[in-house]
């Protein structure tokens, strides 16, 4: 189903109300358990969902399938029409739910037709995601990037609906860490580097800035002791809060991402929650995912595209070229030259994703893009990028993204699609703001506003 390392677990059929509530119990309970999917081979009567659905606390899946893809025509009787009543029972099922208000996907078709099979497979990688989510640490290394407003956010919010823990360290316990590696440590890891990357000659033995990759690859050491320690799964930085750091962590950076860690910059901690979220979705699929930002435009009439970029932090997965290791000089910081991996994304259809607080409620915005090819070399350019086309145009796109209040950091993945995205909203209870080829501005200003009072209304219900 392409839903990735993940184990399905068949359970008996279950033929009565209390039975059906010990069962959701049981799921709620156990922690390897990420959601439930459930199918009505005959009927069943809806009454005996109510216990089990209120208590319902996982993602769930109604598949809308039956046991035959093909009737026996002639052979059917009443036996056979008494006991083959999946249209019968489902519909008993969705009635429930939806009468309950409970969240959740709903796939129909036979169980082995690859649609059916692959919207089932991106539901897993939904609830991976959701699952991921839940029991996420976030390490804030420094504070928000100064006078910004986007980056800001309700952190305990975020925790109630959500489950991740955001926290706040002192770069400088960060950097106490750093400084207790080893040289050995260094040794190996800058081994590794050489053996990896095109790493430009100043940083090779011998090389002029060979201390700068070693600062940055102590770094990286630190960075990952603290966060395996801590049990985190993500991080920010602020290039306005590095302490006794030597340089503003870059191929650091790159490297956890490229591990599952999720990442955001000037403290950009929704962003940073949104990345590890879709890392976790993404995983063992073809493609990458990476922290990004939307940077300058190409605005050459039926040329217009989007050049995504970050001042060092992109992640290495979204390419699958070898990556340049170089050292240049940065103007913000105030501290060494910093090292980073420099790359251009590999063309193909990805997903940009945003998350905003919008004052009452957390926004997702997401857009349906195609990374392309730079339309020529970037030689003065020593940052890893990405260039895409935003479907359905950029004008309708970009348009609809400021619209929506989305923010100029995203996500950025090519190994996830707008059906899993979607998904995981509905896990959330999230509102999903969608611009793809099928958008219309006029249609989108109005969801804003329907969303606008369904989402302030259900805050009660």
């Amino acid at each position: 189903m392409g839903g990735g390392a993940v184990e399905v677990r068949w359970r008996p059929v279950l033929t009565s109300a209390e039975a059906i509530r010990r069962r959701v119990l049981e799921a709620n309970q156990d922690d390897s358990c990420i959601g439930l999917i459930a199918w009505m081979h005959t009927l069943s009567p809806a009454k005996m969902w109510i216990g089990g659905m209120s208590a319902l606390q996982k993602p769930l899946l109604h598949l809308h399938t039956q046991a035959a893809e093909a009737l026996p025509w002639a052979d059917i009787d009443m036996d056979f029409m008494n006991l083959n009543q999946a249209a019968h029972g489902d519909r008993e099922f969705g009635y429930i739910q939806t009468r309950l208000g409970v969240a959740r996907k709903t796939v129909a078709g036979f169980v082995t037709h690859p649609p059916v099979r692959e919207s089932i497979g991106a539901w897993i990688r939904a609830t991976r995601g959701a699952a991921a989510l839940r029991s996420l640490k976030l390490a804030r290394f420094g504070d928000n990037l100064r006078g910004v407003a986007v980056t800001e956010g309700d952190k305990v919010e975020a925790e109630r609906r959500f489950g991740v823990s955001v926290n706040t360290y002192g770069v400088n316990d960060l950097v106490a860490v750093v400084d207790a590696i080893t040289d050995a440590e260094v040794d190996a890891l800058t081994a590794e580097y050489d053996d990896t990357y095109a790493v430009a000659e100043s940083l090779r033995p011998g090389g002029v800035a060979r201390n700068s990759l070693r600062d940055a690859a102590r770094i990286e050491l630190g960075m990952r002791e603290f966060l395996r320690d801590g049990g985190f799964g993500a991080f920010t930085t602020n290039f306005e809060d590095l302490g006794g750091l030597r340089q503003l962590p870059g191929i650091a950076v790159q490297r956890l991402m490229a591990d599952g860690y999720g990442f955001g910059g000037e403290g950009d901690w929704k962003t940073s929650t949104m990345l590890a979220t879709i890392k976790a979705m993404g995983r063992d699929r073809p493609g990458g995912t990476s922290f990004m930002e939307d940077y300058t435009y190409h605005l050459v009439p039926g040329e217009e595209k989007i050049l995504g970029s970050h001042m060092l932090e992109v992640c290495p997965t979204i390419s699958t070229a070898t990556a340049s290791c170089e050292i240049h000089p940065l103007g913000i910081g105030d501290r060494a030259d910093p090292v980073r991996l420099v790359f251009t994304a590999d063309p193909g259809t990805a997903v940009v994703l945003g998350i905003t607080d919008v004052g009452d409620r957390f926004r997702l915005v997401a857009n349906v893009v195609d990374v392309v090819p730079p339309d020529a070399p970037l030689p003065r350019l020593p940052v890893a990028r990405a260039d895409w086309e935003p479907r359905p145009d950029f004008t309708t796109a970009t348009t609809a993204w400021l619209t929506a209040g989305g923010q100029h950091h995203t996500v950025l993945s090519t190994a996830i699609g707008p059906e899993e995205i979607a998904d995981l909203a509905e896990m959330l209870h999230t509102e999903l703001l969608l611009i793809d080829e099928d958008t219309r501005l006029r249609a989108f200003s109005n969801e804003i506003r329907w969303n606008q009072a369904y989402f302030r209304l259900a805050q009660g219900l």
